[in-house]
């Protein structure tokens, strides 16, 4: 209860002041201009400088150099996370972009998508409908490919005299493929490491949505 109540603060956060989660934590990206809300037609429809901080004003047309334009004012954040973002293409107002490093495989990967891109994209160029992350095709996912994550972690695990097997695969081609591991020994008991395992095994699919469970 008390977790859903604070994930729930935390999306009020997000929409009211400017907030944007990445794998790092929440980023506060940049607030347009007092001048964008009372821009009408005459503002200018290429991206420059405005307000006393130099951020953007909108509207902009949809135009890659102002999609990028844009995502430059959020990339240091997202950089300073080990990430960033590109612009994988512009189908009529649908604007598909792919996060990068870090950021492409992290658990918030959609909520940075969806609240900070999205919603920073769309304030400025309003001719954007939606914005889809892209997501690069990794590895097929199957034993072999699993062991070749766990062989970088087993000399760690076999110092404490423990061990780590791959138990099976399931949902592959879903939505939400799972990955069933078995790991004995006293770093069985490890929350950390066993986080630790779970995210190298998604970047290594490029799959945030993929799940680890334990046997």
């Amino acid at each position: 209860m008390y977790l859903t109540v604070l994930f729930t603060l935390t999306l009020l956060l997000v929409v009211t002041d400017g907030y944007f989660p990445t794998h790092g934590g929440f980023k506060r990206a940049l607030r347009p201009s007092p001048n964008t809300a009372a821009a009408g037609k005459d503002s200018p429809s290429v991206a420059s400088p405005g307000g006393a901080k130099g951020e953007l004003e909108g509207p902009l047309d949809l135009t890659l150099g102002n999609v990028e334009a844009v995502l430059d004012e959020m990339r240091p954040y997202l950089i300073s996370d080990g990430g960033n973002v590109k612009v994988n293409e512009i189908d009529g107002p649908i604007v598909r972009l792919e996060l990068v490093g870090e950021c492409g495989t992290c658990p918030s990967s959609t909520q940075t998508m969806k609240m900070g891109l999205e919603r920073k994209l769309k304030e400025l160029i309003p001719e954007i409908s939606e914005v889809i992350q892209a997501i690069p095709e990794g590895p097929s996912l199957e034993s072999e490919q699993v062991d070749k994550v766990l062989e970088s972690v087993r000399p760690f695990l076999a110092v404490a005299g423990g061990s780590i097997s791959v138990i099976s695969i399931s949902g592959v081609g879903g939505s939400q493929p799972t990955v069933t591991l078995k790991m004995e020994g006293a770093s069985s008991t490890l929350q950390s490491v066993k986080l630790e395992i779970a995210q190298r095994i998604q970047r290594h699919f490029m799959s945030p949505g993929l799940r680890v469970e334990w046997e």
